[in-house]
């Protein structure tokens, strides 16, 4: 076998007593505990010191290497960590539990919303004639009503609505006496109603019906008239609209000034019947 040469330049050897001298003082020098020594070519003996880890300001802990490693400061947004797949991170504990959870708690909140958040129907009803002036023009024989009559609005939401329009006919004998349309917004508590009151003027212009509601051999001249009325509620950025149609019987020779409950006819040709 043949030997190696070096191709270093040979350099003259230096003293014994220079040899001596340590390179690192003493107190400063740490011996590591665990040494390897390997052979080399010559059969020669070395010593390895093992990896030494400087910590110093310029890098913090890395958060992926169990706190074994060390990454440059400022470069956290740079680097990129890989995640063993064995990693328990990477395999969370109840998953099962968690989503079914998540699912149950789901299902509850919208269950809750639709319920409370469903629109429902609001109810209108008339209650009632409140008061009523009569007066005759006995020029053109005609009898003018001002008829102020009251409604009921329940409100069976879980929120406010608001009535927004009201447009009633008080007709007689398929006659239109009179029409009003209020535009007046009214609003109704959740779960609540209340009454709204509103005036219509109805004219009759027929000669017989002047001389029936002004011969003072009748003391009682009733007329049955039919109030149809539209009712339009506002709620949930959307409008509702509820019709009613009430019959109600109505003096039309004196004043009323007490309330005056509606009147349900029979089925048939209720008002020819009553007339007659």
């Amino acid at each position: 076998m043949g030997k190696s040469f070096s191709q270093l330049p040979s350099f003259p050897r230096q003293s014994k007593k220079e040899d001596t001298t340590p390179i690192v003082p003493e107190t400063n020098r740490t011996v590591p505990e665990n040494t390897n020594e390997v052979q080399d070519s010559n059969g020669e003996a070395n010593s390895h010191v093992p990896y030494v880890e400087f910590v110093g300001r310029e890098s913090i802990t890395c958060p992926t290497c169990q706190g074994t490693g060390r990454i440059p400061r400022g470069k956290e947004n740079e680097l990129v960590a890989l995640i063993p797949y064995s990693d328990q991170r990477l395999q969370p504990r109840r998953t099962k539990l968690s989503v079914a959870v998540a699912v149950v708690i789901s299902l509850l909140i919208s269950g809750l919303a639709i319920f409370f958040l469903f629109p429902r129907s609001i109810k209108v009803e008339h209650v009632g004639i409140k008061s009523a002036y009569v007066t005759d023009d006995k020029f053109d024989y005609r009898v003018i009503l001002k008829i102020t009559n009251i409604i009921n609005v329940t409100n069976y939401n879980f929120y406010s609505i608001s009535i927004t329009d009201l447009n009633v006919q008080i007709v007689f004998f398929n006659e239109v006496l009179g029409t009003v349309n209020i535009k007046n917004t009214t609003v109704f508590r959740p779960l609540g109603g209340g009454q709204i009151f509103y005036e219509v003027t109805a004219v009759l212009d027929d000669l017989g019906m002047y001389h029936y509601c002004t011969m003072p051999e009748i003391k009682v001249h009733n007329i049955v008239i039919s109030i149809q009325a539209t009712v339009t509620a506002w709620y949930l950025s959307h409008s509702e609209q509820v019709s009613f149609n009430a019959y109600q019987y109505v003096d039309c020779g004196s004043n009323t000034t007490h309330l005056h409950s509606p009147y349900y006819p029979s089925q048939g040709n209720h008002l020819q019947d009553l007339l007659s």
